[in-house]
Formats: structure tokens, C-alpha cells, sequence
């Protein structure tokens, strides 16, 4: 039987009379891409043979047997020495081969009460498992960064934007914590996949269960699952929880380009707002003086490629019918490039965050540009009486007679502004301050340096 085994290495080889060609070989195969995924069908492959034998649909000895010859396997793989063949198509008939070759029957008996359909559906879902978990810690690592780079920030005052053009005034530190909010958003919807990725499909067989009196709950208990997926049709072609995991991976893409897109604009000698440590940077093979943003731009390239991962799931997806089909092979490939792009990604950023030097007198110098203190003079008119429309409006004459003379709100005298409302008084002049502006903007979210340091200690709070 093992001889005849070694000689037909398909599964299903004895359905057939005549063997597959080399080119469909090639063309179905996934060993060559879904071997990462050997520990965790091993994994799972103990767990099912644990309640077989519980079950006692194999023998102690055969689940013993089973144990013995994973243990040999994990140690090849770990060690390099195991032979991935392509006859033998994807990780899973790799495995079971070298199994029986060191177990005998006990290694054929392991496959009892389950199919590929629902091993390969349980061995995504304990990978992409441990990805979030991965994942989770560093959002978690870059978090802490930039909560570091804006509580040495809390204070330093730069112009906001709307449109590209300078707003208000805020700080850095205040600016920083929008990304960490971001990414807090991030954490909170890979913890929320994990609840559906955390599901186990085993038992559901090809697509209607099996025969066999398995325990379902056992395995999923052994495996650390929350809960067995409930329809073993949905069980076997449900691909949501990777579709969902990818689109949360793609919006921590944005975000990361979001940022990658400010680093390389502030970075920028026209601006000089900030600089990355040269481990992060390159320069130019012609120009002596370059120093290139390298690692913000290529992270805005590659969330492109993270978007592209979730619309391919998606068409993959849109018109397969019940249950299983052959083209969920190419859910595999997207993931485990999101998968491998996300992680790289937040490890480095979490790295260069810490590698930031903020510069704060360009930074100051652009506040004072584009009049960014302009809403702090309406709405000191409106706290003195005037409605805010007609505070807007004699304060956007008072902003085109600035342009004109070519000075700030705050270089007029009290006399010269009078002109623009007979309401404004000698006190004036410290709501036009970049500091009394962000001061002033004294509550929860707000810019002011004290909630600024309110609100990284409610993050490092809740990141303890």
C-alpha cells in the first residue's frame, strides 16, 4: 500500500487514466506559495487527530504514531531538509505524503472525517490569526512613537491646512495625534476581524459535514477558536473574514500614506518643517546633495499594491457559487503579500518615527504666513457682540487690506484694525498671537497644548 502510495502521488490518482500534464501541474499548483502555511496545518492536523482518537475513530497508537511523525516533520521544515514537491500540489498532500512515509497507515488515517476544503479554510484562519496578533502589536509600537514624538511636541506651534493653504494654527503635537487616532481606529477593526477569522471550519468536510461522530467543539477548544463555523457549505467558501482583514489592512495603508505624504512634503527643503534619520533615506546617483525620502515614498506606493490585494479578493469572490471552487486557490497569494506589506510596513514606521527631528522655527515662520489667525479675530468680535457673519466679513476687509500693505493681522495697531470694527479693543493683540491661538482652543480635541498632554495620557492609558 505505501508502495503504491509513492508511485500515485495524487490523491485522487486512481479516478484517472491518464496523469496530469506538467503544464496543469505547474498551473494548479500552490506548494510553491502556500508552505508558509506548514506550521499551521500541522497544528491543526494534531488538533484533529487528538479528537479522532478522543472520538475513538483512530487508535491511541495511531494518534501517537501521528504526533511522532509531525514532530519529525516540523523539525525538516524548520531545518530545511524537507522536499516540497510539485506533483504533490499544494502544502497539504506534502505533508500527508511525508507523514505516511514515516507512519504507515496511521498517516493515511489522519484525513478521516475531513477534506482539503475545510483544512486549508481552517489552516487561513490560525494564520491570519496570528498576523492580526502580529499586527495588532505594532500598530501598537508605532503608536507609542509618534505618542513620543508629540509629547516632545506638545507646545511647538506650526500652521494647520485646509485646501493646501494655511488654516489655523496648531501644534505638532496636536497634528501627530490625528495619525495616532488613526491608527488606533486600525487596531480597533483588526480586533474586530479577528472575532470572524476566529472560527473553525474542520468538520465541514467538502461540503456537507461528515459521517464520522467527530467533536467539533473539542477541536475548535484545542485550537483556541471562540466559536465552529455553523453552515459547513458557507464553511468551506466563506473567504469574508479575509476579504474584511484586507480591507482593514488597506485602510492602515491610507493612513500610513496619509503620513507618508506629510513626512515627504515637510521634509522638503521649500518647507523644512522636519528630518529623517539617514538610515531611512538614500540620495542620488547623480546629485551629491540628495537626501531622498525613500522609505514614505515607497510605503505610498505600496498601499496601492494593498488596495489592489482587497479588489482581487473581491472579484475572486463575486460569482463563485456553493461551495468550494478551485478559484480560491488565489485568495492565498493576495493575503500573504498584504499579510507580509502591512507588518514590514509598521515595523519600519514605527522604527522612523522615532528617528524624526522636528524643526520648529520654519514651522513657526510658515504659521505666520497666510494669516492664520484670522477666525481668532472674528470670534474675538462675536464674543464682543458682533454676529459671526458680520464678524467674518469685517475681518476678510481687514485680511485684503494686509495683503496689500503686505504685513500680518498682528503687525496693525489697535487703532488701524478699529477701522475694520469699532468694537475691537487694546486687548486685541493676544488673540492674535500664535500662542493665545492655540491656547484658546482649550477642550476635549482641541489644539492647546494642555489638552494636547490631556490627550496623550488618555492614550498612553489606554496603550498600558
Amino acid at each position: 500500500m505505501n508502495e503504491q502510495f509513492s508511485k500515485k502521488s495524487e490523491a485522487w490518482s486512481a479516478r484517472f487514466s491518464e496523469p496530469v500534464s506538467d503544464l496543469v501541474k505547474r498551473y494548479t499548483a500552490s506548494v510553491f506559495f502556500d508552505h508558509r502555511l506548514a506550521s499551521v496545518d500541522i497544528q491543526g492536523s494534531l488538533a484533529h487527530a487528538e479528537m479522532l482518537a478522543h472520538q475513538k475513530i483512530i487508535s491511541a497508537q495511531d494518534y501517537a504514531d501521528i504526533q511522532r511523525g509531525m514532530a519529525q516533520i516540523q523539525s525538516e521544515i524548520a531545518d530545511g531538509k524537507f522536499e516540497w514537491l510539485l506533483d504533490l500540489e499544494d502544502v497539504h498532500l506534502n505533508i500527508e505524503k511525508r507523514l505516511t512515509e514515516l507512519v504507515g497507515d496511521a498517516g493515511k488515517r489522519l484525513h478521516t472525517g475531513r477534506s482539503r476544503n475545510d483544512q486549508v479554510a481552517t489552516d487561513i484562519r490560525l494564520y491570519l490569526r496570528a498576523a492580526i496578533d502580529d499586527i495588532a502589536a505594532l500598530l501598537r509600537a508605532l503608536r507609542v512613537a509618534l505618542v513620543d514624538l508629540a509629547e516632545k511636541n506638545a507646545d511647538t506651534i506650526l500652521p494647520g491646512f485646509t485646501h493646501m493653504q494655511v488654516a489655523q494654527p496648531v501644534t505638532f503635537g496636536h497634528h501627530i495625534l490625528a495619525y495616532v487616532e488613526m491608527f488606533g481606529r486600525d487596531a480597533e477593526r483588526m480586533a474586530d476581524c479577528r472575532k470572524r477569522v476566529n472560527r473553525l471550519p474542520l468538520g465541514s468536510a467538502a461540503l456537507a459535514g461528515t459521517t464520522f461522530p467527530i467533536d467539533r467543539e473539542r477541536v475548535a477548544k484545542t485550537l483556541g477558536f471562540e466559536d465552529v463555523c455553523h453552515n459547513s457549505l458557507d464553511a468551506v467558501s466563506d473567504r469574508d473574514f479575509a476579504i474584511e482583514f484586507c480591507a482593514a489592512s488597506a485602510l492602515i495603508m491610507t493612513h500610513i500614506s496619509r503620513l507618508s505624504e506629510e513626512l515627504v512634503i515637510w521634509m522638503s527643503p521649500r518647507v523644512g518643517f522636519i528630518d529623517i534619520a539617514d538610515r531611512f533615506c538614500t540620495g542620488s546617483s547623480i546629485m551629491p546633495q540628495k537626501k531622498n525620502p525613500d522609505v514614505p515614498e515607497l510605503a505610498r506606493g505600496k498601499t496601492g499594491r494593498v488596495n489592489g490585494h482587497l479588489v482581487a479578493l473581491l472579484t475572486l469572490m463575486k460569482a463563485q457559487p456553493l461551495a468550494y471552487n478551485k478559484d480560491n486557490q488565489e485568495d492565498k497569494e493576495p493575503l500573504f503579500d498584504t499579510v507580509d506589506t502591512v507588518i514590514d510596513t509598521l515595523r519600519i514606521f514605527a522604527d522612523m518615527a522615532g528617528g524624526i527631528t522636528v524643526k520648529p522655527a520654519p514651522m513657526r515662520q510658515a504659521a505666520l504666513q497666510g494669516y492664520a489667525t484670522a477666525t481668532d479675530l472674528a470670534d474675538y468680535l462675536v464674543k464682543k457682540g458682533l454676529p459671526f457673519r458680520d464678524a467674518h466679513e469685517a475681518v476678510a476687509h481687514a485680511v485684503r487690506a494686509c495683503e496689500q500693505r503686505g504685513c500680518d493681522l498682528a503687525e496693525l495697531s489697535t487703532e488701524e484694525l478699529r477701522q475694520f470694527s469699532e468694537l475691537i479693543g487694546p486687548d486685541v493683540h493676544q488673540v492674535l498671537t500664535l500662542e493665545g491661538s492655540v491656547a484658546a482652543r482649550d477642550h476635549v480635541g482641541g489644539t492647546a497644548p494642555e489638552q494636547v498632554r490631556l490627550a496623550i495620557q488618555r492614550v498612553r492609558n489606554l496603550l498600558a
